[in-house]
Order: C-alpha cells, then structure tokens, then sequence
C-alpha cells in the first residue's frame, strides 16, 4: 500500500521516523557490501585454482615383510607347563628359552626312553653285522663246494677218456685174437690134409688142435674183458652225472642258505634303520620341551598362563614383535577407485596421534603428511569390501617417524591429476569417478 502513486513516495513517509534515519547513516552497510563483492570475487578466482584429484583410504600401520610382524609362538609337542622363564615386555633374543613343558603322553613317559632306544639300535646293529658275517661264509662254502664240484667232474672225465681208451684197446686185443682164431682153424684144417695126404704126422695134427683150443679159449676171455671196458665207461659217465647232482644240490643248499642270510641282514637294517629313525625323533623331541624365541624381539603377551596347565599341539603360547623391522601402511581403496592406482605411485600419509593440518586439494600447503609410494595391490576384494593396498616410505623424502606404533591407525592420500576447483566441485556434487589416467612410462630412445 505505500508508494501507491507518485503522489506518496515511501521516502516521503519514512524519512518522518528518527530509527529510519538513524539505519541509514550508518556506514557499516556499505562495509558489508564491500566485503560481500570482495569475497564473491576470490570465491570466483578459487573455483578456477588448480586442484589435485586424490583417492582418500585408512588403514593401519604394519611391516613391509611377513617375518618382521607380530607373531605367535606354538607348541609344537603337548605338554605340561612347569616353567616361565619370561614376562610380558621382555625383550629376548632368538634362541631365548621362553617356557619349559614336561611330557604328558604315555609313550614318551619313560625316562630312559632314548638309552634303551639306543641299545636296541646298537643290538639290531650287532645282529647285522652277523648276518653280514654269516653271507661272507656262506660266499666262501659256495665258492669251496663249485671249486671241489669242478675237480671231481675234471677226475671223473679223466676215468671216462682212460674207459674210452681202454674200450679201445680191448676191442683191438679182441680183434686180434679172432684173427688168430681164423689162423688156427686155417693151420689145423692144413695139418689135416697134408696128415691124409701123408706129408705130416698125427702129432703135428694134435698141436694145431691144441693151439685152436687155446686161441678159442682167449677169444673168450678177451670178450669179456672187451665187455668188461664198455661197463667201466658206462660207470664213468654215470659218475659224472652223479657228481653232478651231488654238488647242485650241495651248491642249491649253500645259496638258500645264504638267502635267507641275506633276507635276516636286510630285515635287521630294516630295523636299525627304524630304531635310528625313532632314537632321531626322540631326540629331537625332547629339544621341543624348551620352547625357544625364533627372532629377536618383545613380548606382547603370554596367551597361556599358569604353572601345570596341560597344552596341546599347536597351542598359542606367546604373542612377540620382533625389533627389527620395515614400516609400511596397509589401506583399501574402494573398486571404484582401484584402476586409478597403479604401483610405484607417490601418496601422502598421515598418522594418528601425530600433528597434522591437510588439504586434500593442495598437498603442498599440508603439514605433518609423509611421503610413501605404492608397494603393492592386491588383486582380490577383502572382507570389508575394499582392495588392501601396501605403502613403503619414500626414500627421496623425509623418513617416517620412529614413534609410530604397530597397528595405529593411518591416513592415506593418493594423488593423482591436477584440475580446477569448479571442476572437482561439479564431479563431487554428482558423484562422479576422478578422472581416469595412466601413469607416464619413461621410454629412452636410442639414437643411431
């Protein structure tokens, strides 16, 4: 209703109030407009600043190799414990006894266990040897009856030439005598004729009748002994086959026995073999009593507590963290954001706990952040959803501090293009991914 035509300015009307005119003279409104235009102008100037896209991921603070984390001592052996010999925040050197634990199965219960495993492997040794021993004898014995078998068939070959020869002689002697034979009738049947004839006496008749009866009576003889000969070569040879047989089944008995040696030698090194085999794990078994540290390092935490507490195999023991170790910071990145990181990158961390003003945007302007480079990424998604990736100090830049305690929390910054504000401002207000880049690989090029 006011200023309704020219005839009633609003001016005309307020101006007649001393709290209107007070409003206008004062000089802190045109201040504000001043400092209204001035900030609209740096805000204008800001959205065309460069801004460094970045991937923001947490993790913790570990080591950069499996060995130099912390670690959990087993049992190997059930057992009992019967002593400490640490407590929590120990530092102990590798090889320290940190507990002892008596036995508690019943076959290894026995204090003289290895000692009378040792006399039976020293016996089963003994019996070895013996038969070892025995095999040797046996060797010689055989060696002994094929050297006797060899001259006793060498004797009876030399009977069966002297019965062939003999053989020989007889049948000459009795071809002999047959001629003679066929002499004396030739002679006698003469004397006869020439005694009819009148040329010879009765008595020359009567002599060759005498020396044909006594040439008959020898071819007789010599038969026999001829017949005699053949029976003797027949007995040769059948000696030799027996001498034989005799020394096969002598040699046959030698061997077997000698296999059976040899099967008992094998069977007892068998044996010594499994004796030495448990006295080694014996042995070594009652090292395992003394649970040793396997590095340097402190100790955490005594998991298990208590004197006569019976443990099983595989059993916690200890908690240690090793003293020697390479910082490194696990974090996880969203799989949106994993083709973004490649290895070998530069990222800034900061830790808890530590003093620390960042500008995500404006790394360079950030204080307390350190310098790290990509290690490691690893390839299958994690529990939580995420992809783990490892981070090692950057040796160009200044070094991690050495107050950061395993397992505290970290922050980590991958950077990666540089773009205006407004741009990065327009991405995030509609949820756009960074801008997607490949590292630049240095390439040389030769020149011819």
């Amino acid at each position: 209703m006011l200023n309704i035509s020219k005839k009633n300015p609003i001016t005309e009307n307020i101006d007649q109030f001393s709290a209107i005119k007070n409003l206008t003279n004062r000089p802190h409104y045109k201040i504000l407009n001043k400092i209204i235009l001035t900030v609209s102008i740096i805000g204008v100037i800001i959205l065309f600043l460069p801004w460094t896209q970045n991937i923001s991921g947490t993790g913790a603070v570990t080591t950069l190799k499996p060995d130099q984390r912390p670690q959990t001592i087993h049992s190997v052996i059930a057992g009992r414990i019967e002593k400490w010999y640490v407590k929590e925040g120990d530092f102990v050197k590798k090889g320290d006894t940190i507990l002892f634990i008596s036995e508690v199965k019943e076959d290894y219960l026995d204090p003289n266990l290895m000692e009378n495993t040792k006399n039976q492997m020293d016996a089963k040794k003994m019996a070895q040897e013996s038969y070892g021993g025995k095999v040797t004898s046996l060797s010689a014995q055989i060696a002994a009856i094929e050297n006797e078998k060899n001259l006793k068939l060498q004797q009876a070959k030399n009977k069966i030439r002297q019965a062939v020869l003999k053989v020989k002689s007889d049948s000459a002697d009795l071809i002999a005598v047959r001629t003679q034979v066929k002499i004396a009738i030739t002679q006698f049947n003469r004397t006869i004729t020439l005694n009819k004839e009148g040329l010879k006496p009765l008595t020359d008749v009567e002599e060759k009748r005498l020396k044909l009866q006594d040439v008959e009576a020898k071819i007789i003889t010599q038969e026999n002994k001829y017949i005699g000969s053949q029976n003797e070569l027949i007995n040769a040879k059948v000696e030799v086959n027996r001498i034989s047989a005799e020394y096969a089944e002598k040699d046959s008995k030698a061997k077997s026995d000698q296999y059976t040696a040899l099967s008992n030698q094998y069977d007892t090194k068998a044996q010594v073999n499994k004796l030495e085999n448990q006295y080694t794990n014996y042995k070594i078994r009652n090292g395992m009593y003394y649970i040793k540290a396997p590095q340097s390092g402190h100790v955490n935490r005594a998991i298990q507590s208590g004197l006569g507490e019976t443990i099983k195999e595989g059993t916690q023991i200890v908690s240690i963290m090793p003293s020697v170790y390479d910082i490194a910071v696990e974090t996880y990145v969203a799989p949106n954001d994993l083709p973004l990181v490649h290895k070998g990158e530069k990222v800034r961390v900061w830790f808890d706990g530590w003093p620390t003003i960042v500008f995500s945007g404006w790394p360079n302007m950030s204080y307390g952040t350190f310098g790290g480079k990509i290690v490691a990424i690893e390839t299958f998604i994690s529990d939580n959803g995420k992809f783990r990736v490892l981070i090692a100090p950057d040796k160009d830049e200044h070094p991690w501090p050495k107050q950061v305690s395993m397992g505290s929390g970290a922050q980590t910054l991958a950077l990666l293009n540089n773009v205006p504000v407004w741009f990065e401002i327009w991405r995030t207000l509609n949820g756009f991914p960074p801008n997607y880049y490949q590292p630049k690989s240095k390439t040389t090029k030769e020149k011819k």
